[in-house]
């Protein structure tokens, strides 16, 4: 049975003084994604939740946009890594070989959440602004990253893993995922909001660790999430995509402070 943390051998050095121990480091693992059987993509990812990642990175690719798309996901009996190679089965599984024609093949490295789209503009398409009436407190938005963080138990054992929170408007945490990539995090918990119905999620929150990307705000947008918040910045091109999809990107919580770089008028 696959882990998201591994048992490995250390050398650590303090004051000058070596000793040998034991330590956890975060997992990380190919998935093969096949569509009926047919080879997708192979994704590096942290062990676990493997089919609420297929479903949010199948959902990012646009090829499943709501739960009554997929007939199945599964780990395949017959393929040598079997914990590390998932099937799915869409209902119309022509509409996706039309889609997959469109896309070059790829592997998806913990680091990359969109390798293999062919343009800006590709990457950009389906997106639908979101406008709405939310609006969140400040010390809401502040306090999401200690909540997130004091349920990252992977996190704990190895301080090696991105987290991605789903949380209700009042700051209730939801949902929380972990893995070795912030994209892959991502993809798992909207994954999981997909196959249980909950798309779109516009009265949601979503806070990630570390910096926030293109393709995060790409997921967010998506799945209907109207605010974003990390503990670190955004990119450029994030809070281009954030103004033109109608988010509200926040950034740089420390404390009670933090940027609000796309949409303030969700920030009461």
């Amino acid at each position: 049975m696959t882990t998201p943390t591994r048992a490995v051998d250390i050398v650590r050095v303090s004051m000058g003084e070596r000793v040998m121990a034991r330590d956890r480091a975060a997992a990380e693992e190919p998935l093969a994604i096949r569509i009926e059987g047919e080879p997708f993509a192979v994704i590096m990812r942290t062990p676990g939740a493997d089919r609420d990642l297929a479903a949010g990175f199948l959902f990012a690719e646009r090829l499943v946009r709501r739960a009554d798309d997929v007939a199945s996901i599964a780990h395949c009996a017959d393929a040598a890594e079997h914990e590390n190679t998932v099937d799915v089965t869409l209902v119309d599984f022509a509409a996706a070989k039309r889609a997959r024609r469109q896309r070059r093949d790829l592997t998806a490295t913990a680091s990359c959440g969109v390798c293999g789209r062919q343009s800006i503009e590709d990457l950009a398409c389906d997106l639908v602004r979101i406008d709405d009436d939310l609006v969140v407190p400040p010390r809401t938005i502040a306090r999401l990253p200690a909540r997130l963080r004091d349920s990252q138990r992977a996190f704990d054992e190895t301080g090696g893993l991105h987290a991605a929170g789903i949380f209700s408007v009042d700051g209730v945490l939801l949902d929380i995922a972990e893995d070795v990539g912030r994209h892959n995090a991502v993809d798992k918990v909207i994954g999981r909001a997909v196959l249980h119905r909950q798309v779109p999620l516009s009265r949601a929150l979503l806070c990630v660790s570390g910096r926030t990307s293109f393709e995060i705000v790409q997921k967010a947008a998506l799945a209907g999430i109207p605010v974003l918040a990390a503990v670190s910045a955004p990119s450029s091109l994030a809070i281009d995509l954030a103004e033109r999809t109608g988010i509200t990107l926040i950034g740089f919580i420390r404390g009670d402070s933090f940027n609000v770089y796309a949409g303030p008028q969700r920030v009461a």
